[in-house]
């Protein structure tokens, strides 16, 4: 029998078909494209010695480069998917092509091995084991599966979850309620935030509740962008005998971290948001020593307790998806987190400091250091309806070429959501002040 072929041979293969009518990108881009077991080549300029890092823009134009995107809009709206850069996308190109000329061969010959690579480096960028971490769909999946299949309640005991938590995460939450006759606490964050006074909200509500035994804990909430102080929270809870399912959607690549810095021991991640993933490729964190507090996913008593795969049951998923995730964790730390995450705060303050102050605007996420991103919202004095913040959203596309995201959910009203992404530029920013300065007035 004849041995699978190699992604390299492959990839060399579709090089030269590339002038039969495979697109211009793949034959542009080849050079760059990741194949199994090497690492992505980047040609970035070196950082200058003396410029700090976030405002080197010679590097980020360099960076911001490997993206192709539309310039229609000026696009801000980049927390719902963060787009794969171009060596990333022709891997991934490859991938879709490779997965439908090999299909079951590869499937049932390869694949495995190429998850429990993946597996094995998202463990080692998050400092983490292998057997800790398992694929999923995204965060979402991974959040129903660990707080519905979460052994530690009983009737009667308390969960407790924020109004800035994700609203998947908080129905489940809600179903606990329905299912498992526990009592649930809804809390609300401060606004304006800061660090002490999120950590004083979690202690006073867990104070007011000493029955709670699960608490729900977002890194990077979707909705305002702030983040938590998670260490210091997982162990105030901890501290009372409560255990904390992480929402890290929005932080794995947008912040630098690692795991055990946290001290967590359940958790949920996607891959598509701030590692530039393909679309509809996550991961679930369970701590080795806690895995038996996490029943089996919809498995029945053949389920093997000791693996963590076992907490999934997806059934068959986008297998290129899977196959083009050390591509993107390539690509993400040629740059490093480190350096990204500062860009991203960079990106974010430069707009923030100069609309804060602005008559009428309302910037909701704190500039105190760690309790920000990329994501930042702001509201217009007295605009707290949907459907006010969707007439803003709306505003700022037709009229200024913007776009941006109406955001729900938040206790004190409705705000408009602004992400930037690596490949937005400070001119792009411009925009953004010059019609929040305008329709502020308003």
């Amino acid at each position: 029998m004849k041995t699978l072929l190699s992604r390299r041979r492959y990839l060399q293969g579709l090089g030269a078909l590339a002038g039969a009518g495979l697109p211009s990108l793949m034959r542009a881009a080849e050079p760059a494209a990741t194949v199994r077991g090497t690492a992505l080549s980047l040609a970035l300029p070196a950082l200058r010695p003396g410029v700090p890092v976030a405002s080197d823009e010679r590097y980020w134009d360099a960076v911001a480069a490997q993206y192709s995107t539309t310039r229609e809009l000026v696009n801000l709206e980049n927390g719902y998917y963060g787009i794969m850069a171009q060596p990333v996308l022709v891997q991934y190109q490859c991938n879709v092509a490779y997965l439908n000329e090999h299909n079951s061969i590869y499937l049932r010959q390869g694949f495995d091995a190429d998850v429990a690579r993946t597996r094995a480096r998202i463990a080692a960028v998050l400092g983490v084991q292998t057997e800790e971490i398992a694929l999923t769909r995204g965060a979402t999946e991974a959040l129903q599966n660990l707080i519905s299949n979460y052994r530690g309640l009983k009737p009667g005991d308390t969960v407790m979850y924020a109004d800035l938590d994700y609203g998947s995460a908080q129905e489940v939450f809600d179903y606990l309620q329905e299912r498992r006759g526990v009592k649930v606490a809804r809390i609300v964050l401060p606004e304006p935030a800061s660090r002490q006074g999120v950590l004083d909200t979690y202690a006073q509500a867990l104070e007011r509740h000493p029955g709670t035994r699960l608490l729900l804990l977002t890194h990077v909430n979707n909705k305002t962008g702030l983040v938590l102080p998670l260490a210091e929270l997982a162990q105030l809870a901890r501290s009372r005998g409560v255990d904390v399912i992480v929402d890290a959607a929005h932080s794995f690549g947008q912040i630098d971290f690692q795991l055990p810095q946290l001290g967590v021991d359940f958790a949920a991640f996607n891959l598509h948001k701030w590692i530039g993933a393909p679309l509809g490729v996550g991961f679930m964190y369970i701590r080795r020593e806690r895995l038996k507090d996490i029943a089996p996913h919809l498995i029945g008593a053949s389920a093997e307790e000791d693996d963590i795969g076992s907490r999934v049951h997806s059934g068959t998923g986008n297998t290129a998806n899977v196959m083009t995730v050390v591509a993107a964790l390539d690509f993400q730390q040629a740059i490093g987190i480190a350096n990204k995450a500062a860009r991203l705060r960079y990106l974010r303050d430069y707009w923030v400091s100069r609309v804060r102050g602005v008559p009428g605007v309302q910037v909701l996420t704190p500039d105190e250091p760690g309790m920000a991103g990329a994501i930042t919202a702001f509201r217009l004095n007295g605009q707290t309806s949907k459907d006010a913040n969707l007439a803003i959203a709306a505003r700022l596309r037709t009229e200024y070429g913007i776009f941006t995201v109406q955001r729900g959910g938040v206790a004190r009203g409705d705000c408009v959501r602004v992400t930037p992404a690596l490949f937005t530029r400070t001119s792009d920013l411009h925009r953004l002040v010059a019609a929040l300065r305008a329709i502020g007035r308003v």
